[in-house]
C-alpha cells in the first residue's frame, strides 16, 4: 500500500480499478435473460397480492363501519313503537353487509385466508378492529332481540354461503352439488376466535339495551338479559386463560357488563317499588358511573 493510501487516506474501491469504458452499465443487461425474467415476475406477484391486501383492508372498514350502524339502529327498538319495523330495517343493512363479505370470498377465492387474516383483522392503538368481529357482534345482537338466544357459529357460517348464477347474479340459495364451485359458489368461515370476540363484545351492547329499556319502564328485559350474560360468562369462564390472548382480555369487561345489568336487576327488586319509572335511567347511570370509578376505569 503506497504512503497515499495510509492511515486517514481512502481506499479505492474495486470498480476504481477499472476504466470507465470497461463498467457494466445497467443499459447493458439483458431483459430477456432468465433471471430478469423470473424478477419481473416475482414483482408482479408481489404488486398484485399488496393490491389485494389494500382492497380487503377497504373491505373491512366498510364492514365494520356499517355492521356498527346495524348495531346503533337496533338500540332504538327499545323505544320504537313498532319493532318490526327496526328488525325489517337491520336486516336490509346486514345484507348489504354479507355483499361486502362476498367481495372479500371473491378476493379470498383460491388464497391461504390467513395470509390476508391481519387485512380483515387490522390492529390500530392496540385495539382490534375486524369487519368479521363487528358483523358476528350485528347479527348475534338481531337474534337475541328476535329469539333471546345466541346464534350460533353455524348459524354464521350458513349465511356466507354465495352463490351465482350464469349471469353474474348472486344466488341465495347455495347449491348442494359437490361441484358448485364450477358454478360460482364463494365462502367465508367465522373463525372460532372471531365468533368468541363477536359475542364478548355483544355483552357490552346488550348491556346498553338493558340500561335504555329501564329507562322506557321495560323492566323484564334487565332479568332476561341478565340471565343470558351469566350462561355467556359461565360459558368464557371455562375457557379461562388457556384461550387466545384477545378471548381472555374480553373476559374482564364482560365480567363489568354483567356486574351492570345484575346490579340494575337488584335495584330493580329491592327499590323497584320507590323510584318512578321515568327516573330509573337515571339512577343506574349514576349507579353505573360509580361502579367504573370504583373499579378504576373511568
Amino acid at each position: 500500500m503506497s504512503n497515499k493510501e495510509g492511515s486517514g487516506g481512502f481506499r479505492k474501491r474495486k470498480h476504481d480499478n477499472f476504466p470507465h469504458n470497461q463498467r457494466r452499465e445497467g443499459k447493458d443487461v439483458n431483459s430477456s435473460s432468465p433471471v430478469m425474467l423470473a424478477f419481473k415476475s416475482f414483482q408482479q406477484e408481489l404488486d398484485a397480492r399488496h393490491d389485494k391486501y389494500e382492497r380487503l383492508v377497504k373491505l373491512s372498514r366498510d364492514i365494520t363501519v356499517e355492521s356498527k350502524r346495524t348495531i346503533f339502529l337496533l338500540h332504538r327498538i327499545t323505544s320504537a313503537p313498532d319493532m318490526e319495523d327496526i328488525l325489517t330495517e337491520s336486516e336490509i343493512k346486514l345484507d348489504g353487509v354479507r355483499q361486502k363479505i362476498f367481495q372479500v370470498a371473491q378476493e379470498l377465492s383460491g388464497e391461504d385466508m390467513h395470509q390476508f387474516h391481519r387485512a380483515i383483522t387490522t390492529v390500530i392503538f392496540f385495539v382490534t378492529l375486524s369487519g368479521l368481529q363487528e358483523y358476528v357482534e350485528a347479527v348475534s345482537f338481531q337474534h337475541f332481540i328476535k329469539t333471546r338466544s345466541l346464534i350460533s357459529m353455524d348459524e354464521i357460517n350458513k349465511q356466507l354461503i354465495f352463490t351465482t348464477e350464469d349471469n353474474g347474479k348472486e344466488n341465495k340459495t347455495p347449491s348442494s352439488d359437490a361441484q358448485d364451485k364450477q358454478f360460482g359458489t364463494w365462502r367465508l368461515r367465522v373463525t372460532p376466535v372471531d365468533y368468541l370476540l363477536g359475542v364478548a363484545d355483544l355483552t357490552g351492547e346488550l348491556m346498553r339495551m338493558c340500561i335504555n329499556s329501564v329507562g322506557n319502564g321495560d323492566i323484564d328485559t334487565p332479568f332476561e338479559v341478565s340471565q343470558f350474560l351469566r350462561q355467556v360468562y359461565d360459558g368464557f369462564s371455562f375457557i379461562g386463560n388457556t384461550g387466545p390472548y384477545e378471548v381472555s382480555k374480553k373476559l374482564y369487561t364482560l365480567k363489568q357488563s354483567l356486574a351492570k345489568v345484575e346490579n340494575a336487576c337488584y335495584a330493580l327488586k329491592v327499590r323497584g317499588s320507590e323510584i318512578p319509572k321515568h327516573m330509573l335511567a337515571d339512577v343506574f347511570s349514576v349507579k353505573t358511573e360509580m361502579i367504573d370509578q370504583e373499579e378504576g376505569i373511568s
